[in-house]
């Protein structure tokens, strides 16, 4: 059989609905709401609450259009190097990410554990994100539902103490806080509309990840029902979640002071009186860290599964064990992430200063995590193109087509224009870009643009 016609064993249908947006949930709300969030405020001040709603529209575009897609019967309906790229950035992301959560879980168990040894930790959470993957779909699953858990309840307390205290004055002596700091301190935009752009790169990274959905949709019971109700839910309760902690975050404390608050989400329940505050969100960030690299582990195997039955990956990746998961393709992920993180402790050892190094490999993973999204609403025109019979019946249209396919195509375009103009993020989307042309070469030079390859 050629690999042209090759086709790759079906992924087995064990996870619940309930655990598909946890997953979805998981992608999106990692460190990037709990760390990234001090340096969007910087940029652009107040205003990052429209520039996490503004991002969060571009992204409920997307996943309409993979939704209408999924609903039906998810193919191929781009160029196949389209696809390709899309699925190697997938890797190159989540195995990047994967150091970065890593490498941030070990500086958090030494918060409690000050004596722990950098790369024990670190090889002791690899092993045990590579076995819970290993085990089965529904043991990822499973897994993945009690760290999202975590997370949301957390953050679900903060907002209800939060308004708490700017609506009553709890923790304050009983007196409101109120919504002046919305506005006193140099104005809502703060950054112009520069600063307010060059936030929503990061954003676009924070929320990176909820295309999970489309993947986890091969491993769901009933995937046409469970993807609608995901898509309109998980959503809604990302934006709830995002818009709502930095809402707290920026009407409690002066934007321009928080740099010297340390934590704002620690500080939020501090205010409120509960002393074991910077324990909680250790513990809480450490949970988001490893639902990070667990969410990444399983996208990126799945896509590496896929890329081997294509023959754009050695045959090896396109293995399943006994408990149907690709086992090769996850051990090679496993991999990747350890061969990153004994990396990062070399240059740890020889540089003694990690933070910059941190930042730069975490943010170089956004211009690639991106991609997927792009192929998405590129899928989608293609998609309407050749199917406008489905259409006539389909029960979950993308809103405002064509017109909001090509608004949010757009709107991540200049992103990433912007990310180039920001000191701060033109490294990382030159190293994004750099792995990108990678790819193209090597699939070029394999394939030409012959649009059948495959």
């Amino acid at each position: 059989m050629s690999e042209k016609n090759h086709v790759a064993p079906k992924l087995k249908r064990t996870m619940t609905a309930g655990q598909m947006e946890m997953i979805s949930l998981g992608g999106a709300i990692g460190v990037g709401l709990f760390m990234g969030s001090k340096s969007t405020i910087k940029w652009t001040g107040p205003s990052v609450l429209l520039a996490y709603a503004f991002v969060g529209l571009i992204l409920y575009i997307v996943m309409r259009a993979l939704g209408e897609m999924i609903y039906v019967n998810p193919t191929h309906y781009v160029h196949p190097m389209a696809g390709y790229m899309a699925e190697w950035a997938n890797v190159f992301e989540y195995i990047v990410v994967g150091m970065s959560e890593v490498i941030a879980s070990t500086e958090y168990l030494k918060y409690w554990w000050p004596h722990t040894q950098t790369w024990a930790a670190g090889l002791i959470i690899i092993i045990f994100l590579a076995l819970a993957n290993l085990a089965s779909a529904k043991a990822y699953g499973t897994l993945e539902f009690w760290f999202a858990m975590i997370k949301v309840v957390t953050i679900v307390l903060m907002i209800i103490l939060g308004f708490l205290v700017i609506l009553l004055g709890f923790g304050n002596g009983g007196h409101p806080i109120g919504f002046s700091n919305l506005w006193t301190h140099g104005g809502f935009f703060t950054g112009g509309f520069k600063g307010f752009m060059f936030s929503m790169s990061i954003i676009v990274g924070s929320y990176e990840g909820i295309e999970l959905l489309g993947i986890s949709a091969g491993e769901v019971a009933n995937p046409q029902k469970a993807v609608v109700k995901s898509v309109k839910s998980v959503l809604f309760r990302i934006l709830i979640f995002y818009v709502g902690a930095i809402f707290v975050i920026v009407t409690i404390y002066p934007w321009n002071q928080l740099d010297s608050v340390g934590s704002p989400f620690v500080e939020t329940f501090a205010k409120v009186g509960i002393t074991a505050a910077a324990s909680i969100i250790n513990f809480v960030v450490l949970t988001a860290a490893l639902s990070g690299a667990n969410s990444g582990i399983y996208s990126s195997s799945r896509m590496l599964f896929r890329l081997a039955h294509e023959g754009n990956a050695p045959r090896l990746f396109g293995r399943l064990s006994k408990r149907v998961v690709p086992d090769a393709a996850i051990l090679g992920i496993s991999g990747g992430i350890l061969i990153g993180f004994v990396l990062d402790i070399l240059a740890e050892f020889f540089s003694k200063s990690t933070a910059d190094l941190f930042v730069v490999v975490f943010s170089s993973s956004v211009l690639p995590g991106m991609i997927p999204w792009f192929v998405i609403l590129l899928a989608e025109l293609r998609f309407r193109q050749h199917n406008p019979e489905l259409m006539k019946d389909h029960p979950f249209k993308l809103p405002l087509y064509p017109f909001s396919n090509y608004f949010a195509f757009v709107m991540l375009i200049m992103i990433v224009v912007f990310m180039f103009i920001n000191p701060d993020t033109r490294i990382s989307v030159i190293v994004g870009a750099g792995v990108l042309i990678l790819a193209a070469v090597v699939y070029l030079c394999r394939h030409g643009l012959n649009k059948d390859a495959q």
